[in-house]
């Protein structure tokens, strides 16, 4: 692509993004993301082949800033995961008060494409969440938490269901739920078994912690201009 065709495409891009977030990214149509992005929609058609391509391509320029956003975001525990995943809450909790908030734009795309498996916004979505899941895990395991990855996958199990419920209810209160039942979680991950059962412990993710789930706290959220999702976690 030519470098000058590159700042059209962004634009695009973030256009997409608030329209897709306001007016659902099923009932969007490819008119209003031209008109919102001042340009034709013969250009939107040059950047993007279809309007799956450009929801997918919306969804990974969004991962991108989603994943510098909280990485910042760790850099203030200084080294403390249990201080890191109460960062991450509060960081949801203040988005989730904005006026306007609607939830998490990668969630929300996958419920309204539930039926279209094969579409690549969905592929776009679970390739975030599997690389923010694998994030927290490094995170996790640079600390010397054993059980790394099933702890990652616990967390992103409260994550995703204080995001729902927050949602669901108006009450932000779930959010600081999540966040004590996260804190719980590493706190007592870190006075664990020696690292020779890391190992076990670590190929467990998908039978984690059934009990919790119960109180889980889903929080996922994208990062744009104007509109609430974009300065907040979408994880």
């Amino acid at each position: 692509m030519p470098r000058r065709a590159e700042p059209t495409r962004r634009r695009i891009i973030d256009a997409a993004y608030e329209v897709f977030y306001k007016g659902g990214f099923a009932r969007a149509g490819v008119d209003s993301i031209a008109e919102a992005a001042g340009v034709t929609k013969r250009t939107l058609y040059y950047h993007f082949d279809s309007k799956d391509a450009l929801i997918a391509a919306v969804l990974d320029a969004q991962h991108e800033l989603v994943l510098s956003r909280i990485q910042r975001w760790a850099k203030r525990a200084s080294g403390d995961p249990a201080r890191m995943v109460g960062i991450l809450f509060e960081e949801f909790a203040a988005w989730a008060k904005k006026p306007g908030w609607q939830g998490s734009g990668f969630t929300r795309a996958v419920m309204e494409l539930a039926d279209m498996p094969g579409h690549p916004a969905r592929a776009a979505a679970r390739r975030h969440k599997a690389a923010i899941e694998g994030w927290l895990a490094e995170q996790f395991a640079e600390r010397g938490i054993q059980g790394s990855r099933k702890l990652a996958c616990q967390v992103m199990l409260l994550i995703e269901g204080c995001h729902s419920l927050v949602l669901i209810h108006g009450d932000t209160s779930y959010a600081d739920a999540a966040s004590a039942a996260a804190r719980t979680l590493v706190e007592s991950c870190q006075l664990e078994a020696p690292r020779g059962q890391q190992d076990s412990q670590n190929s467990g993710c998908r039978e984690a912690y059934v009990g919790i789930s119960s109180s889980i706290c889903l929080s996922e959220r994208y990062v744009f201009v104007r509109v609430p999702s974009r300065d907040g976690p979408e994880f």
